[in-house]
C-alpha cells in the first residue's frame, strides 16, 4: 500500500534512539532521517551508521526542518517535555519513550498542547507489543475471562541494570522506570472506565541505598480499582549481579469469574551457557556466560534485523503515521494515569500511608 512519505527526526542517540533510528531508516516510506543530540559525538556515531540526512546538536532546528513530519523523542525521562511540546506545536506526529514525564505537571502540559494542536502523541510502552500481552488483551476483549476480580504481576532483574538506569537519571527508580510498564498493562487490561482509585505500598531499602540511590530494592503495591478488583504488583531490580536475567523477568496472572490467564515471562525456557561470553544488551561493557535469553524489553538482534516489542511498536507507529492504521499504543491520557499511579506507589512507599487517587 502506498502511504505518506516520512521524514523522521530522532531526538536522542542513546540506546533507545539508536534502536528506533535503525528501524526508521529501513522503513519503506522513510525518505528523510535526522538525528539530534545535545552532544555531537553520539549524534555523529548514530547518524553516520544509518546514513542520516542531517546530524546535529540543534534539536530545535531539526524538529522544525520542513522535511520532518514525525519526531521520536528518546531523551532521558526528565527531558521529554520540551522536545515533545516543540514537536507538537510544529504540527509533527510524536512518539516519546515511557514514562510520558516525571511530573504530572509536565504530563498535563504535553496533553494540553497535543489536544490544542491536534498533533498526535503516543508513548512508548513497548510491553503492549509483546505477543503474550497482545494475546491477553484479545482474550479480555473477547470476554473469555469474564469480570476481572484480581491481578498479580511482578518483575525482577539483576542490580547492575538497576544501577545503570539510575546513574543515567536519578528519577528513574525501578518503580518509575520498570514497574510503570506493568501499571500500563494493568490499566490497559482493566479498561479506561475502571481506573485505580487507591494505592498501598511498602519498600525495603539496602543495596541501592548503599550505592547512593534513594530507591527501595524491593517494592510491593496493592491497587484497588474502581469496581473493587484488587491488583498486587511488585518490582525488584536488586537481584545479585550475576543473576542470569538479561532484562525483565516477569509474571502476570489475571483472575476472572469466567476464566484465568497465567503468563510466565521469566524466559527460563531460553537458557544459554557459553565460554565465549554473551554481551549484555543494556550494560555495554558487561559479558556473561549464562543467561536467560529474550528478557530485553526492547527485543533482540537476529539475522541482521531487530525483532521484538520495540520493533513491533516502532513499525506500527510508522504505519500509523504513513498509512493511518489504528494502533494499540498508549495514549497521552493513559500515560498520565500510569504516571499518577507510579508516583502514588512511591509516595505510599515513602509515607507508609494509603494514597487516594483523584483522577
Amino acid at each position: 500500500m502506498a502511504g505518506k512519505e516520512l521524514g523522521v527526526a530522532i531526538i536522542g542517540s542513546g540506546r533507545m534512539g539508536t534502536l528506533r533510528a535503525n528501524l526508521v531508516s529501513t522503513y519503506p516510506s522513510t525518505r528523510f532521517v535526522g538525528v539530534a543530540d545535545i552532544t555531537d559525538e553520539p549524534a555523529q556515531t548514530l547518524g553516520k551508521s544509518i546514513n542520516a540526512n542531517v546530524i546535529t546538536t540543534d534539536i530545535d532546528g531539526l524538529i522544525h526542518n520542513p522535511d520532518v513530519n514525525a519526531v521520536i523523542v528518546s531523551t532521558p525521562e526528565g527531558l521529554h517535555r520540551d522536545a515533545v511540546i516543540k514537536a507538537l506545536r510544529a504540527g509533527k506526529s510524536v512518539l516519546v519513550e515511557k514514562p510520558i514525564a516525571v511530573t504530572l505537571e509536565d504530563a498535563d502540559e504535553m496533553i494540553r498542547v497535543s489536544e490544542e494542536t491536534g498533533s498526535s502523541l503516543h508513548i512508548g510502552y513497548t510491553r503492549r507489543y509483546k505477543d503474550c500481552y497482545l494475546r491477553t488483551k484479545e482474550q479480555i476483549l473477547q470476554g473469555r475471562l469474564g469480570k476481572i476480580m484480581g491481578l498479580h504481576t511482578r518483575v525482577y532483574n539483576a542490580r547492575g541494570q538497576g544501577f545503570a538506569i539510575m546513574e543515567r537519571d536519578r528519577h528513574a527508580t525501578p518503580v518509575v522506570d520498570i514497574l510503570t510498564y506493568y501499571i500500563d498493562l494493568v490499566t490497559w487490561f482493566m479498561g479506561e472506565d475502571n481506573p485505580p482509585v487507591s494505592v498501598i505500598a511498602r519498600g525495603q531499602y539496602g543495596v541501592f541505598k548503599e550505592r547512593g540511590f534513594d530507591a527501595p530494592d524491593v517494592t510491593w503495591a496493592i491497587l484497588t480499582m474502581r469496581d473493587g478488583a484488587v491488583v498486587n504488583m511488585g518490582v525488584c531490580y536488586a537481584l545479585p549481579l550475576n543473576y542470569p536475567a538479561l532484562g525483565q523477568s516477569d509474571r502476570f496472572e489475571i483472575l476472572g469469574d469466567a476464566g484465568t490467564m497465567m503468563l510466565d515471562d521469566d524466559h527460563t525456557d531460553h537458557m544459554l551457557y557459553t565460554d565465549k561470553g554473551i554481551p549484555h544488551p543494556y550494560l555495554k561493557d558487561r559479558m556473561v556466560n549464562f543467561a536467560f535469553l529474550g528478557g530485553h524489553s526492547a527485543g533482540d538482534w537476529a539475522l541482521g534485523n531487530f525483532w521484538g516489542g520495540m520493533a513491533n511498536e516502532t513499525r506500527s507507529w510508522l504505519d500509523h503515521v504513513s498509512l493511518g492504521r489504528p494502533i494499540p499504543s498508549t495514549t497521552p491520557r493513559e500515560a498520565r494515569r500510569t504516571l499518577e499511579v507510579t508516583l502514588a506507589i512511591e509516595e505510599a512507599t515513602r509515607t507508609g500511608k494509603e494514597v487516594i487517587l483523584g483522577n
